[in-house]
Parts: C-alpha cells; structure tokens; sequence
C-alpha cells in the first residue's frame, strides 16, 4: 500500500480555506505515485480535484490539469490618451464571436481554428486596468510599467481544445493516468500554445477596437498545466509557474490585481496563487447577490469601473463578494516568501461577455 503524499498549505489561519478543498488535497495525496500537494492561498473546490494547488507525482493524471488546459493570464500595455471608461466599455468587440482564421498570421497550434479570439465563460474575463500603486520600483521600472499606466489583463485558455483533450482521456480511463504519457504532453503542450495565443488575438482585437496600437505582453503565465519538474510531474491546477517569474493574481471586476516577482521553491512545487479564490458557489453568489444587488448596481463596481456582461447570471455569479479578498491572499503569499508585489492595478473596464442589448 502506497504512502500518502506530504500536503503543505500556504494560507495563514485567518485565510479563508473550506474543508471541502483540504480535503480534496489528501485526496489527491494519496493517489499512486504522489510526492507532494502545495495549497495556495487561493485553495477552493474544483470537480474532483482542488483549485489553487500544485501537485506533484512520478505519475501524469490529466484530470488533475482539467480541461483548461493552458488557461492563463497575460499583461499588456495599451495606450490610450483620454481614457473615459463608459465610452471604453461601448467600444469593446464581441469577444464570443471568433475571429476569421485566414486573417491569422501565424500557425494555429494543434490546426484548431475554432473560437480563436474568444473568452470564454466562468471566471474568464478581458480587462482595461491602471496601475494604481507601485510597490517595487526598480521592478516594475524594468517591466516599463509606472502609475496611472494602462495595461490589458487577458483570462483564458485553450477553449474546446482542452476540454477535446482531457474527454478522449476520461472516456478510456476516467481519472487514471495517462496511458501514453508522450501523446498526452503533445496534445497538452499544443492547448498552452493555443492559450497563448488566443490571449493575444483577444488583446489585439480589445486595442484595434479602442483605438491603440497592439502590444507584446510582458507577463504571461498559464496556470492549468502539467511539466517535468525535478524528475517528477508538477501538475498545476489554478496555480501558476513561481520560480523566478512575473505573474498577475487577479483580484475581481471590484477590486484590485497584483502583479508579483514569484521566488517560490520546491516546499510550495515552485508554484504561487493565480488569483483571489472563490468563497461562494456559483449558485449561492447567485442566491445571495440577487437578495442584495441589481443588475445595474453589478455593472458598476466601487472602484467606479465598469462591467461588460450581457449575462445576468454570470453578474452575480461573478461578483466581488464571491471572491477571497485579494489583499488577504497576496499578504499570504508574502508571509510564505512566495512572492513579491512588483505594482497592483484597478479595473477601468471589465469585459466578461458581450452585452448586446446596450449597443
């Protein structure tokens, strides 16, 4: 009979952390092969597996990436010279049409030409912020970035390609291993290509569609992934690449986003939040939001940005009360020498899914 993995978690006890997703870490500790379960301080449920972990194992288990496989955020700077953000938010494209792949310059990874350029659902989302404060200067200097700049904050991953990936696996082998490790981490490697580029498809429509010019990104790290790290399979589940990376943990549509030098070693598997964490499910935020707030009060948030979102129940789904507070996590990952807060930045526009109704 195999050993339980050892399960470290990075949350200070007045972190918000339900049993329900420490229990899912054991669970996953004592699969087969299993080393070690880092928590982040972001740690929910997810569907059969945790949320806001990295885990590591002489096993591969695709379900513990899921179907997102590369799903990530990405940074971009944007400049626009009278940012008035309810006209910003009027000027948005329709991010769930996609794009015209023959318009594409570049090979699509895995031919998959498909909802190129779109967001999808759940927690994605499309984001006009400024920096509000800078925390390192030399850092963010060296990054380009200063205050009152304007960045593009793109959540997404692969789309229908995971999601393709992971059912031609759990319809053979449920949430077994990978029975062709070298098949799998193809098809995977191709789904974190086509994430990367999808985010930057969506970046260059939000510009074109506001009036500026294209950017490199100058973060961008996915957080549903699997890789060889020290031997072992690090499999990252909400969870992004900290060693020795640039990487943005999203707050809310309400509230502040940090932008972080992650210097995590191998006790958290080199591995830092990718964002605030759900508190409620889906359905409770949408019970209890609707006890509390209006669909126009949920389209302005209290830091006066906007929200794009022609989904009514995404609106409630996705407020800012559903979420840990962000502060409480970043402090976390600073008490735990994970991370570093290079500058934290607040939403002008959020965009979550077109709303047609307002154009």
């Amino acid at each position: 009979m195999s050993q339980h993995a050892s399960v470290s978690v990075f949350a200070s006890p007045s972190s918000w952390i339900e049993s329900d997703a420490l229990d899912q870490c054991h669970q996953v500790a004592a699969l087969d092969g299993m080393i070690h379960v880092a928590a982040m301080p972001d740690l929910h449920p997810g569907k059969g597996a945790p949320i806001g972990a990295a885990m590591s194992s002489r096993v591969l288990y695709p379900f513990l990436v899921g179907s997102d496989i590369g799903c990530g955020i990405a940074v971009f700077p944007i400049r626009i010279k009278r940012p008035v953000a309810e006209r910003l938010a009027a000027r948005f494209p329709d991010l769930d049409r996609p794009v015209d792949p023959a318009g594409i310059d570049t090979d699509i990874p895995a031919g998959y030409a498909e909802q190129l350029g779109t967001v999808g659902r759940g927690n994605h989302f499309v984001e006009l912020a400024r920096v509000h404060a800078v925390h390192d200067d030399a850092h963010a200097a060296r990054l380009g970035l200063d205050r009152n700049d304007l960045v593009l904050i793109v959540h997404s991953g692969s789309r229908g390609l995971g999601e393709r990936i992971l059912r031609a696996h759990t319809e053979v082998h449920g949430a077994g291993p990978a029975a062709d490790v070298g098949a799998y981490l193809s098809a995977h490697d191709e789904a974190v290509r086509w994430g990367s580029l999808n985010r930057r498809l969506m970046a260059a429509r939000v510009a074109d569609a506001l009036g500026a010019a294209a950017e490199d990104p100058i973060v961008d790290e996915c957080h549903n992934s699997v890789t060889v790290v020290d031997g072992a399979y690090l499999h990252r589940k909400g969870a992004a690449n900290g060693d020795g990376r640039d990487v943005l943990v999203a707050g809310t549509r309400g509230t502040p986003s940090f932008l972080v030098a992650a210097h995590a070693g191998a006790d958290a598997n080199y591995s830092v939040a990718h964002g605030a964490g759900r508190k409620m499910s889906r359905a409770d935020a949408l019970r209890r939001g609707k006890a509390k707030h209006t669909v126009e009060e949920l389209r302005r948030t209290p830091v006066g940005s906007y929200v794009v979102c022609g989904d009514r129940q995404l609106l409630f789904e996705e407020a800012p009360t559903a979420y840990k507070k962000i502060e409480r996590v970043i402090d976390d990952l600073v008490e735990f020498k994970l991370a570093t807060p290079v500058v934290s930045t607040h939403p002008v526009v959020t965009y979550k899914t077109a709303d047609k109704a307002r154009r």
